[in-house]
């Protein structure tokens, strides 16, 4: 070194917290534009990288011709190490999921044109055109309780985000009933955080079944496995059970998915599980609405080694992935007919849940008591459920 190296020095010093500044906002860009953990360790070796290199250029006699191409080299290996991920990422990306986030919900409004809702063959025997109530529910079920509204409620737009007929996934439901948000809700029965909630609250739940449905596990199509008992699910959810040779299948660890808490297929997994722990589900890296990133529980993806649980009419309808296939229980097929003659182990109702408050919408009661009505379970029917009548 040269005895001119405070201007060097100072260089040194100015550029070093521009470059960690640099890489810190490089980090939050990456993301608010929707990237992942991934980026946060790579992006600070480069900004390391750098720093090293404008020292080593400053205050180091080497010749800059090795200086630049080990600069290159560094520089190039973090190039092959984000395409490489890129690949593995945008692979991952192109398999099939089945998840709420897939299904659009415009195709389910009432009155609207080429809507897959089912309707009545005769005028409905109720009509409400004042004080509507307000419902809410599960993605799987807004499709029966848009029919309901499409038979009984004045013909208009009825947003699925902002109206009297709205469609916000259980745990939100739950959430809106309580606070009086809504006046009835569509949805699988209450978790025990639910219950919990609605006591601390001081809201007592009111809830009456409307319809019955299959909850079902299924697999990649490919998997061999045709079959599961209650007990192996109950060992695989609970981590005793790993791999699939144990269940006869191929010799592949499970990938077991999991719900959100609080929906109505994780509540229905709880009870399943008759009380044994579940084991932790797989999660994937969000970004926040800050710009943070934050883990979630992970939407099923149907790798080959995967199995994921739903209701049968959300999996086989409103998904519509012929990619996945359902498995027995117990030895029996879920379907229409073993829900309706009890056969199927992991059949269960679904409700219309209201709040046992002094004062409710007045037209709450005649709305429940019409869909327990012929032509409200026929539209349960027609649907793709299984009406109460034929439990």
């Amino acid at each position: 070194m040269n005895g001119n190296w405070w201007p060097k020095l100072l260089i040194c010093i100015a550029l070093i917290p521009c470059i960690v500044f640099f890489g810190f906002f490089v980090m939050i860009y990456v993301s608010l534009m929707g990237g992942d953990k991934f980026y946060v360790p790579l992006i600070a070796t480069i900004s390391i990288t750098l720093i090293l290199y404008l020292i080593v250029r400053l205050f180091i006699p080497l010749r800059p011709r090795i200086i630049n191409m080990s600069l290159l080299v560094l520089l190039l290996i973090a190039g092959l190490i984000v395409t490489g991920y890129e690949i593995n990422r945008a692979y991952h990306n192109s398999i099939s999921t089945v998840s709420e986030q897939g299904v659009d919900v415009s195709e389910y409004e009432p009155f609207q044109k080429n809507v897959k809702i089912a309707a009545l063959d005769e005028p409905s025997n109720l009509s409400l055109e004042a004080d509507l109530p307000r419902l809410d529910g599960a993605t799987a079920l807004y499709p029966l309780y848009s029919a309901f509204a499409q038979a009984v409620y004045p013909g208009k737009r009825y947003d699925p985000y902002d109206s009297e007929v709205m469609v916000n996934t259980t745990p939100e439901a739950y959430t809106n009933l309580m606070t009086g948000k809504v006046d009835v809700i569509f949805v699988a029965g209450p978790s025990a955080r639910q219950l919990e909630e609605a006591e601390q609250k001081g809201v007592e739940l009111k809830l009456t079944p409307i319809g019955r449905e299959a909850f079902v596990f299924f697999v990649n199509a490919e998997n061999p496995v045709k079959g599961i008992t209650t007990e192996q699910i109950q060992n695989i959810y609970s981590g005793k059970i790993t791999n699939w040779d144990e269940v006869g299948g191929n010799k592949e660890k499970i990938r077991p998915f999991q719900r959100p808490e609080g929906s109505g297929s994780q509540t229905m997994l709880q009870k399943v599980m008759n009380g044994k722990t579940l084991m932790s589900p797989p999660l994937k890296d969000v970004v926040s609405g800050m710009g943070g990133i934050i883990e979630q529980t992970a939407d099923y993806r149907n790798y080959k080694n995967a199995l994921g649980f739903s209701f049968l009419y959300f999996a086989t309808e409103m998904v519509q992935n012929g990619n996945i296939r359902l498995l027995e229980v117990d030895g029996v097929a879920p379907n229409r007919n073993t829900i309706s003659s009890g056969e199927y182990p992991l059949a269960a109702e679904f409700y219309a849940v209201t709040r046992n408050d002094d004062h409710p919408n007045p037209n709450v009661d005649q709305l429940i008591e019409w869909i327990l009505s012929p032509q409200g379970q026929e539209l349960v029917e027609k649907t793709g459920y299984t009406s109460i009548s034929k439990k």
